[in-house]
């Protein structure tokens, strides 16, 4: 007896064998009267067919061929079954039909473990060799007759032949030693200095490790470091959520960084740019360190009732001032540094003012004027013109300008230019010269410098500006197409006279002198304003052609024949004296 079941013999096994009808694998097969286990009855080859004159034993009265094979039933029995089929069930060479199929056979038969109380004996047994079936699970068939079948379980690392399902029993749960915690018991490798495949501490090693690794070498230990490692890039990566999280929710529902109180003293200039928002004036106060952040800033100025009402220009404040402070300081009139410029003033005294307010020599910003006139924004239409005074006369539009300590004279002609060519693109100047006689917005600007300059009252505009085009028809008889305006010989003379003298007037061949010359001056002689522009836009049609101050200040009166002019002379004459 094997410690599989009793070894291969030629006698059948008892009836009361304890291990009788034990069929092991074999008890699926066919006994007599039955088909084969792979369909249709007991196949035979023509040998066994020959042979079935021998031995006739065998359970169930069927005939035995020759080779005494073994069947087996569910309880592991041998039965001496013959079953010579190309599934290559195996040989028992029973004492009946030996000698002829010693004979016959013998050369072909290759020993191989039998079958034995349900499972596989140990001891060789004759079989034939059959072609290679693909369904064999354990390729116990080599190959055709007389080729080598290797046995799969006789070298040292074969598996142990597996037992028949009958025998079959469910692997034991491997049990925990003191080397071998338990899921719940103890720390895990990783975090206790090494893997699962490590020796325990205690320098103790599992023997099914060392059956496994079959003598090599043992596995390296798992650094600490490479925790400590793993703890720092996870502690790190949590604490950079974190901030950012933190950041996040600030800037979502967070209060806005904001400085506490009206500034740290140190005075700054800031320039706040016409039609700046919220957003863009607290971009520019954060610039200059006036304010902590834009937020902070657009909240204050919309919870201020006249936030809205910050207008632009130049303001004076301090650096590190709360918002509210900053919101409040720009809505008072004593932070402005702005620059006013009254309707009708000259360039020369334009300049004059840049100066003082920018802290500069005297005639600084008029010799920036002459030198970069080309380089501040001016038109193509007001280049270029013959017997100019001063390009950029009528382009320091009057209005309110950022000018402070710091700034250049440049930076604040060019703003006043900028703002020039905004008025004139808005009215229509370059469109409506030609309908009105004119040879473009060059004279028409020249006109609103006049009408600005010889009017005392807005209500004069209109009439002054059509005296100025009655005298520069051809059809004018009455002053031959000469204005005869004292404000143009007090341009070229600098002056700001009443009284001149007809000498005087008639020996100075200056173009500006329009005593002396016919029609326009070669350029303005002052910055209109708007109010003077539209009058050149839209004059009287009253046939107006002269004009006098009868009070010698404020009161003009118009006169339309040259009698009647005469009465306005004498009118003058009695109120000044003369």
């Amino acid at each position: 007896m094997t410690e599989y079941g009793r070894g291969p013999g030629s006698e059948p096994w008892h009836p009361e064998d304890p291990l009788y009808g034990d069929g092991g694998w074999g008890g699926q097969q066919a006994h007599a009267g039955q088909q084969s286990p792979y369909g249709g009855q007991p196949q035979q080859y023509p040998e066994q067919q020959a042979q079935q004159g021998y031995g006739d034993w065998g359970n169930a009265g069927q005939p035995s061929y020759g080779g005494g094979q073994h069947s087996y039933d569910q309880y592991g029995h041998q039965h001496p079954e013959p079953q010579y089929d190309q599934y290559g069930h195996q040989y028992d060479q029973h004492q009946y039909g030996q000698q002829q199929y010693d004979q016959q056979y013998a050369p072909q038969a290759q020993p191989q473990q039998g079958y034995d109380d349900g499972g596989w004996g140990g001891g060789a047994q004759p079989q034939a060799h059959y072609p290679a079936d693909p369904s064999d699970p354990y390729g116990q068939q080599a190959g055709a007759y007389g080729a080598e079948q290797p046995d799969l379980y006789v070298t040292p690392e074969a598996y142990p032949p597996p037992e028949p399902p009958t025998r079959r029993r469910a692997e034991p749960e491997p049990q925990r030693t003191d080397w071998d915690p338990g899921p719940d018991e103890g720390e895990h490798a990783f975090f206790a200095g090494g893997d699962g495949d490590d020796e325990a501490d205690d320098g103790r090693e599992d023997p099914r490790d060392r059956r496994s690794r079959g003598g090599g070498k043992p596995k390296k230990r798992r650094s600490g470091c490479a925790c400590l490692v793993v703890c720092l890039v996870l502690g790190g990566g949590v604490a950079g959520i974190g901030y950012f999280g933190y950041q996040f929710y600030q800037d979502r529902f967070g209060a806005a960084p904001d400085f506490a109180g009206d500034g740290n003293g140190e005075q700054v200039t800031v320039t706040i740019p016409k039609g700046a928002g919220g957003s863009t004036i607290g971009q520019e106060l954060k610039r200059q360190g006036v304010v902590k952040s834009v937020d902070a800033f657009i909240a204050a100025q919309q919870s201020n009732p006249r936030g809205k009402s910050i207008q632009d220009g130049v303001y004076t404040l301090q650096k590190e001032m709360s918002a509210e402070s900053a919101v409040e300081l720009l809505l008072s009139p004593k932070s402005r540094s702005n620059l006013i410029i009254a309707e009708g003033k000259r360039n020369a005294a334009v300049y004059e003012l840049i100066d003082k307010r920018l802290g500069v020599k005297a005639g600084t910003t008029a010799q920036v004027a002459k030198s970069e006139y080309k380089n501040l924004g001016l038109p193509e239409w007001a280049l270029n013109h013959k017997d100019v005074k001063d390009p950029l006369e009528g382009f320091l539009y009057p209005s309110s300008y950022s000018a402070a300590k710091g700034q250049k004279p440049e930076d604040v002609l060019k703003q006043m230019v900028a703002r020039a060519n905004e008025q004139y693109e808005k009215i229509g100047l370059e469109e409506k010269a030609e309908g009105l006689g004119l040879k473009g917005p060059w004279e028409l600007l020249t006109t609103a410098s006049l009408v600005q300059a010889e009017g005392k009252t807005h209500e004069d505009f209109r009439k002054m500006a059509e005296v100025i085009y009655n005298r520069l028809k051809e059809s004018n008889t009455e002053t031959n197409q000469k204005l005869q305006f004292d404000s143009t010989f007090n341009y070229l003379m600098k002056q700001s006279k009443i009284h001149i003298s007809e000498s005087e007037i008639n020996s100075n061949p200056d173009p500006y002198n329009t005593y002396y010359h016919r029609g326009l001056p070669p350029g303005p002689i002052g910055n209109p304003g708007a109010e003077a522009l539209q009058a050149a836009l839209n004059p009287t049609d009253d046939g107006w052609i002269y004009f006098v101050a009868t009070d010698g200040v404020e009161k003009t009166e118009f006169a339309k024949t040259h009698d009647e002019f005469l009465k306005l002379k004498d009118k003058f004459d009695a109120a000044s004296g003369n």
